[in-house]
């Protein structure tokens, strides 16, 4: 059990049949009053947001996540098919679970597969990949403004918006967490 005074950030909790993930926590103490803690909780499972406030000897019961390396294999239809690697299971998830995790991923790359009592309910991809630029206009001489960028779509068929400097078939690094371009490779 985690009392609401021991919060952290990234801590999951189960609380009214769901999970909630912390995003955000402040130990508020009043000049009057009781003490409370004003949180931002994530709902894992649908992804919503909500704000709520605790006494701080309130108790939850922690929630445990799985969290499983596996591989991104193939996408059929609607169906993602990942496999562990260690027990070479394999697994088909929907595309409405993944949702957008995968627009960086290539094939045959390792994910996390993040699940709760057996029920996946989300797919972490690394935190940097580096991907080939498969089209984007050329950068002209003299569209040196500062910051300017132009956008350009990589091999898994993202967008991302890149310098000017960069070309076609240049392998760039991409933040999967944001979806901003960080260097050149």
């Amino acid at each position: 059990m985690i009392s609401a005074g021991d919060f952290r950030n990234g801590l999951t909790l189960e609380m009214d049949n769901n999970i909630y993930q912390i995003i955000e926590f402040q130990h508020v103490k009043p000049g009057k009053g009781a003490a409370f803690v004003r949180t931002k909780l994530k709902n894992i499972k649908s992804g919503g947001v909500v704000e709520k406030t605790f006494r701080p000897t309130e108790k939850f019961p922690a929630a445990r996540i799985d969290r499983n390396d596996m591989q991104y294999l193939y996408a059929d239809g609607d169906l993602y098919n990942f496999m562990n690697m260690e027990t070479y299971e394999q697994i088909a998830l929907s595309a409405e679970s993944v949702g957008d995790a995968l627009k960086f991923v290539k094939e045959n790359e390792m994910v996390k597969v993040c699940s709760h009592n057996g029920n996946v309910f989300a797919i972490e991809p690394p935190l940097f990949v580096e991907l080939e630029i498969t089209e984007t206009e050329p950068g002209f001489k003299g569209d040196t403004a500062q910051g300017a960028t132009k956008p350009a779509v990589v091999e898994t068929g993202a967008t991302v918006y890149v310098p000017l400097f960069v070309d076609q078939n240049d392998v760039i690094k991409i933040d999967t967490r944001t979806g901003e371009y960080l260097s050149r490779v």
